[in-house]
């Protein structure tokens, strides 16, 4: 069942996509060399809770089958594509880090991730980084009142198309969210337009593609949660938490509410 909001919880979501967003700048600036994973664990949860807020990820368990997930955010880095468990892993000069971070404030969720260039990075590594977050917001601008869910899913993909010979990931995308972080629907980040759901007002969702260097194929770590490329390639992960509005797409989890990447891109934000 789609889950569709009121203005007033639209609003109640922007302030827990609020704390995300300034948690992610918090880890952007502190994702440097020699620090440690379990290191920007510590410290979003610190500023997570600090805004009046819980970390969405934190013992979160999608299945019995699966052990709790022990961080507060995700921190996936160079192979890892989603879900890498923080630990004792220093980062170091040339790495990339994919944070994916939630919070949940007044009952209602906000999800947002970014990959961050730790030091000195290769051509490479910071093309796939511009060209997965352009992907992104290339999504978000698909998202018209009356279209449908798939306009999103193929503007990510004919972007990430034009780019280059890049992997999309397949086996995991975008939801809907709201009072859960995971809601229907599933929102792929391939396809053909004109498909799916009808986006209309109310309706909030995380759209997050990830891109691979290389094969697009993964594999799960022994953690029983961290995925990465099974080729051994480079990955990038970005993600936003938007609502669709009668002015445009909202993006929640955006500190300025999406305002200068769309308008770039020649469509209103609802900011």
């Amino acid at each position: 069942m789609i889950q569709i909001k009121s203005a007033a919880e639209i609003e109640l979501m922007r302030e827990a996509g609020l704390v995300v967003g300034r948690t992610l700048e918090v880890l952007k600036a502190a994702a440097v060399p020699g620090v440690t994973t379990r290191d920007l664990d510590a410290l979003a949860e610190s500023e997570i809770r600090a805004a009046g807020a819980v970390p969405s990820f934190k013992g979160y368990q999608p299945h019995p089958s699966v052990p709790p997930f022990p961080g507060s955010i995700c921190a996936s880095v160079n192979d890892e594509i989603v879900h890498g468990v923080p630990g004792e892993r220093v980062l170091r000069d040339g790495d990339v880090i994919a944070i994916d971070c939630g919070a949940i404030l007044a009952g209602w969720h906000g999800d947002a991730a970014v990959t961050v260039a730790v030091g000195e990075v290769s051509a490479e590594a910071r093309e796939l980084l511009r060209v997965t977050e352009e992907s992104m917001w290339r999504g978000v601008a698909a998202a018209r009142l009356g279209g449908r869910l798939t306009d999103i899913s193929n503007a990510v993909e004919s972007y990430t198309r034009s780019q280059g010979d890049y992997g999309i990931v397949q086996e995991y995308g975008g939801h809907g969210i709201g009072t859960e972080m995971h809601q229907e629907p599933h929102l792929l980040n391939y396809g053909r337009p004109g498909r799916g759901p009808r986006l209309e007002r109310g309706l909030a969702l995380a759209v997050e593609p990830m891109l691979t260097s290389g094969s697009p194929r993964t594999r799960e770590l022994d953690d029983g949660w961290t995925v990465a490329t099974a080729d051994g390639g480079l990955s990038a992960h970005f993600e936003h938490t938007f609502a669709i509005t009668e002015r445009g797409p909202w993006v929640l989890t955006a500190l300025d509410g999406g305002v200068e990447r769309l308008g770039a891109l020649g469509v209103a934000s609802a900011s």
